[in-house]
């Protein structure tokens, strides 16, 4: 009787043994905010973690959602109490506007296995256009018509310079009515004949390293003229043919 009670106890002991021994990675934050600067090359996220369990964990897999952005752990295998953090790597390039890169991380914590990391970065522009295109209609009285340019506030542009591959467009520049912005002025020679233009635009800035940008300007081409409705209109076989003496509607 002692000995299956001693066993019983063993029993119990051991299944609460298993029981509290488990592994529990915690994450500072799994969703990093980014706003670097214009000129950056990269953005950088750190996923800080911390095994606040009592028996190890390992990495199986650390993998980025795509080719511009790479990750790396400090440690494959993190022991209990230990901190460390994984480091997401995004490579800028001419990249703007907002980037949203992942990494999926696979341990074998049971609860979650999977985790999955999240860096967001906002990428500000050297240039902002409104709008990237101004037209005429066949035409229409040819008066300047205005492209907003807003700069970059960190980019200490003084003034833009501006080309129209055609010369049927000229083109000049004006302070705006906010800091960094100025103001394109487009007009074209007239507006009787189709032709189209880019503005080739080029910002002197001292963070500029050749980078140009472009916009567009075009004269429409004269609405087309259905010549077939016309004809059918004037020759309609249902309307009534005038006879002699009758009244002409």
């Amino acid at each position: 009787m002692n000995t299956n009670f001693s066993r019983l106890i063993g029993v119990f002991a051991l299944a609460a043994l298993v029981q509290s021994a488990h592994a529990e990675l915690k994450w500072e934050q799994t969703s990093v905010d980014l706003r670097p600067a214009f000129n950056d090359k990269q953005a950088v996220a750190h996923f800080k973690y911390e095994n606040v369990g009592n028996t190890p964990i390992h990495f199986k897999s650390v993998h980025a959602s795509c080719g511009c952005t790479t990750a790396q752990t400090q440690n494959e295998q993190v022991a209990p109490g230990q901190k460390g953090e994984i480091t997401a790597t995004f490579n800028i390039g001419g990249r703007t506007g907002t980037q949203v890169k992942t990494v999926t991380v696979q341990t074998d914590d049971p609860e979650p296995s999977t985790i999955v990391l999240t860096l967001k970065a906002v990428i500000t522009p050297l240039l902002e256009f409104q709008p990237t295109l101004v037209y005429w209609q066949n035409g229409e009285e040819p008066k300047p018509k205005i492209i907003t340019a807003k700069a970059n506030k960190d980019a200490a542009i003084k003034k833009l310079d501006v080309a129209s591959s055609a010369p049927d467009f000229t083109a000049k520049v004006d302070a705006g009515s906010a800091p960094n912005e100025f103001r394109i002025s487009v007009q074209p020679r007239d507006t009787t004949k189709a032709v189209y233009a880019t503005l080739t635009i080029k910002p002197d800035s001292p963070a500029n390293t050749g980078n140009m940008f472009a916009a567009a300007a075009r004269v429409m081409p004269p609405a087309p003229t259905n010549k077939s409705t016309l004809s059918t209109i004037r020759h309609d076989p249902a309307a009534p043919t005038p006879t002699a003496g009758s009244p002409r509607q």
